[in-house]
């Protein structure tokens, strides 16, 4: 078994005349937490689209737990084993926390259309385990069981956010996709975040890639940085030497900035 959960080697995206995504080698180990950094406009979040199947890549391709996956759908890339959260959060704000979380579960449900219309034993036994696996998951992200019958648009944004992850978890990935997961949450949030995320590899085995635009967190959960700039990776490594390189500086802060030694240190936001 290799060590690499995902590898994706030369991608390109374009649209139309313009290139997102432009000849991307990249792979995640198993068991890691890795960063996907960039401006805004780099074509992060159109390389996270690439992996889930919401975009079939222009060329090259992807490689996930030895299988090749590139331009898959994306229930079946969920099946799989790789699960996600979005850059705006996409709950379904009519129902509730518990139903958000056993949609996520639905995946993972083996009662056929016969089954579900005659109310079978067999599948009632599911539905139980799948609720008990759903208060469960909200119960391990902090929101408590007594949050299970809100509607999930009248919790506050923090929970939404560990909403999404619950609902990510209830698919049983191997590799969970987050999209700017701290956007929008104060420092106390972002903490307690961070820890969940932490938590989620190391108690379950997940592995973990992020977007994410706070260089703190990047640098305090990350074991591998990459950074894209115009849809190319201008650098990739242990998160020190990447807040160090002066591609990176450059991108972030502009040619001359890094010019006059103004890029010594990265943004905590781009």
């Amino acid at each position: 078994m290799s060590d690499k959960l995902l590898d994706a080697q030369g991608i390109t995206k374009q649209f139309g005349g313009l290139t997102a995504v432009n000849s991307v080698d990249f792979s995640i180990e198993r068991r890691s937490i890795s960063s996907l950094i960039g401006p805004n406009g780099a074509g992060k979040t159109t390389f996270f689209n690439m992996i889930t199947g919401l975009y079939t890549p222009t060329s090259g391709k992807v490689l996930f737990d030895g299988q090749e996956i590139t331009g898959t759908k994306p229930h079946l890339v969920t099946a799989l084993g790789i699960g996600r959260t979005f850059q705006n959060i996409r709950l379904f704000a009519q129902m509730t926390a518990l139903e958000n979380v056993l949609v996520g579960r639905h995946s993972r449900l083996h009662a056929g259309l016969i089954g579900t219309l005659l109310r079978l034993r067999k599948v009632r036994e599911e539905e139980v385990a799948a609720r008990t696996h759903a208060l469960d998951l909200l119960e391990y992200v902090g929101l408590g069981r007594r949050r299970a019958d809100e509607l999930s648009k009248n919790l506050p944004y923090g929970d939404q956010r560990r909403l999404e992850i619950a609902r990510a978890l209830a698919t049983e990935p191997k590799l969970l996709l987050l999209d700017e997961p701290t956007a929008g949450m104060n420092p106390n949030e972002t903490g307690e975040l961070t820890k969940l995320i932490r938590r989620v590899r190391d108690d379950r085995g997940v592995t973990i890639l992020l977007i994410e635009h706070d260089m703190k967190v990047v640098m305090d959960i990350s074991e591998k940085v990459t950074v894209l700039d115009h849809g190319a990776k201008i650098a990739e490594g242990l998160p020190e030497l990447v807040r160090a390189d002066e591609q990176v500086i450059e991108a972030y802060l502009g040619r001359g900035a890094a010019a006059h030694g103004k890029g010594g240190r990265m943004p905590t936001a781009a």
